[in-house]
């Protein structure tokens, strides 16, 4: 089966400027107090449903966040569609998993994980296609098990042309927290929580949102 054109783009994309994006975004929880209290509550909640349970963060990059939830106490492993991004995240935190992925096939079996974080990872996949993609998040988390969801706020996306000087250029999405909302309930998913700040001044063009949902107990 051939691709869709948006997965080998962004690999291209995220693989060009790894090494860049890895340095560049490498202290940015430091100075996020809010997300860190939004890593820190995901991490409460899944240890309160399961204290062994698995986790993945799922487009994890260069694996800051994975890193930062090992940290908070999971049992966290990241996949990410870059092969470069993978290579980095291993090397630098060879204690952990990492591995080639894409949300649309995600390497867990039905009902594996306790917790799953799609941190800022479903802003490049087109609106028409984001139900597989959720279906895909409901079909790995057991029941009781937690998803977090962040990604800028907005209507028109944001095209990212030659960034750090690489010669590619890739749209980052933003998305209204209602239609996230829609999408998370229509996969099976029971919200539990939203929460949107505005940007921080310099430094972010959009309001970020978080959504917090919950599989159903069987």
């Amino acid at each position: 089966m051939t691709e869709p054109e948006f997965l080998t783009e962004t690999r291209a994309f995220y693989d060009a400027i790894a090494a860049d994006y890895a340095e560049r975004f490498r202290e940015q929880l430091a100075g996020s107090p809010v997300d860190r209290a939004v890593l820190a509550l995901f991490a409460e909640l899944v240890r309160g449903e399961r204290a062994d349970g698995r986790v993945a963060e799922l487009g994890c990059g260069p694996g800051r966040v994975t890193h930062h939830l090992h940290g908070l106490g999971l049992d966290v492993s990241g996949i990410d569609l870059s092969p470069e991004m993978v290579g980095l995240a291993r090397r630098t935190y060879p204690e952990l998993s990492f591995t080639e992925g894409s949300l649309f096939d995600l390497p867990f079996q039905d009902g594996e994980l306790t917790g799953a974080a799609a941190w800022y990872s479903i802003i490049h996949t087109p609106s028409e296609r984001l139900p597989e993609v959720f279906a895909e998040f409901a079909r790995v988390l057991a029941p009781g098990g937690h998803l977090l969801l962040a990604f800028q706020v907005g209507d028109e996306p944001l095209r990212i042309d030659r960034p750090f000087g690489h010669p590619v250029v890739l749209d980052f999405r933003r998305r209204q927290p209602d239609r996230i909302e829609e999408l998370t309930r229509a996969a099976g998913l029971e919200v539990t929580s939203r929460t949107v700040r505005e940007p921080e001044p310099g430094v972010e063009t959009a309001a970020q949102a978080y959504v917090f949902a919950r599989k159903p107990s069987a």
